[in-house]
């Protein structure tokens, strides 16, 4: 693909010494433009992946240096993950940004017949929600919480919550992969006609939802915390669930929370997550994990659950829009 000495091509062994600028450039921007938790993968290690081809990476070239990328995978989930489009400046990054997400709509679509696109637009590249959405791509706006240790005001609404009252046949208690199945059921059911499973259609079978708590139970997407992450159970059986992990470095996610559908409305997923806190607080407190703060994810238009998250302390970082394309359909 040309258009005024663009070329947009596959990342390979040829393109490596030249391609190392332009990923160094993202790699510097990585948390202050695109909001990442984490520093990127260092140029070997992201080589690494693209050869054992768990990254994807299409390189534009502009009089053949390389001066914007894209990387996508579709070895993690059932989707297709577009996880991010990066300029080298900001000449001409509209037009940049539309040729990388032709090449890769060309390069993806047979695998778009039966696969989502999931895009999470974070940081800089919200900037380009009105260009894709020529494309087709539809949006889901989605708001990141953080409950910062050490922060008091946050800590004080923490333990000031007002719990549930009535707590006869019900308690909390830590996880153990005895209740994975009931884990997988719940989850199945609390998610299955959500949003997110628009753009992870995991969520959409019980196969699909086993896979994501396999890998959030086996440490893929962090390390995960048993201790931390808190079951509700009635007359001993399993109800509800507030999963955590450790994203990286000192910062923790709460990836999953459900309650089943009988005992909604109870007040139990903000005591699911009082104790979750709690727990990873503790720790901190005790030197025992030095965790900075926990994250959370939902949907901008979740009142609810945004109140919820507000009552136990935490605050809205920023929001972006998750990008999502449906599969292609057939002619």
């Amino acid at each position: 693909m040309i258009e005024t000495g663009y070329e947009a091509e596959i990342l390979d062994s040829g393109l490596y010494k030249i391609f190392k600028g332009v990923y160094n450039d993202f790699k510097s921007k990585a948390v202050s433009e695109y909001k990442f938790e984490l520093e990127p993968l260092e140029y070997e290690e992201f080589i690494d992946a693209v050869e054992k081809g768990y990254l994807k990476c299409i390189v534009l070239k502009e009089h053949n240096i390389p001066t914007a990328f894209l990387v996508y995978t579709t070895s993690i989930s059932e989707s297709i993950e577009l996880n991010i489009v990066h300029c080298l400046g900001n000449e001409d990054e509209i037009t940049k940004h539309k040729l990388l997400i032709e090449r890769f709509l060309e390069l993806t679509e047979a695998d778009r017949q039966t696969k989502v696109v999931s895009y999470p637009m974070i940081g800089h590249q919200s900037v380009f929600t009105a260009d894709i959405a020529k494309y087709g791509f539809k949006f889901i706006g989605l708001a990141v919480l953080r409950f910062v240790m050490g922060n008091a005001s946050s800590e004080r609404i923490l333990e000031n919550m007002k719990l549930p009252g009535k707590f006869d046949r019900y308690k909390v208690v830590g996880y153990s992969d005895l209740f994975k199945e009931d884990a997988v059921r719940i989850i199945y059911e609390a998610f299955k006609d959500t949003q997110d499973a628009i753009y992870d259609t995991r969520y959409k079978s019980m196969d699909g939802t086993t896979d994501i708590i396999n890998k959030v139970t086996e440490s893929i997407y962090g390390e995960f915390l048993p201790e931390a992450t808190s079951v509700l159970l009635f007359d001993e059986k399993p109800c509800g669930f507030a999963f955590a992990n450790i994203t990286g470095g000192k910062i923790a996610n709460i990836p999953l929370v459900a309650i089943e559908k009988n005992h909604r409305g109870n007040g139990f997923s903000a005591l699911l997550l009082n104790r979750t806190i709690k727990t990873m607080t503790d720790w901190t407190k005790l030197g025992q994990r030095d965790i900075s703060e926990v994250n959370v994810t939902t949907e901008t238009n979740n009142y609810k659950a945004l109140k919820m998250y507000r009552k136990i302390g935490f605050r809205e970082d920023y929001c972006y829009p998750q990008a999502y394309l449906l599969q292609k359909r057939r002619k």
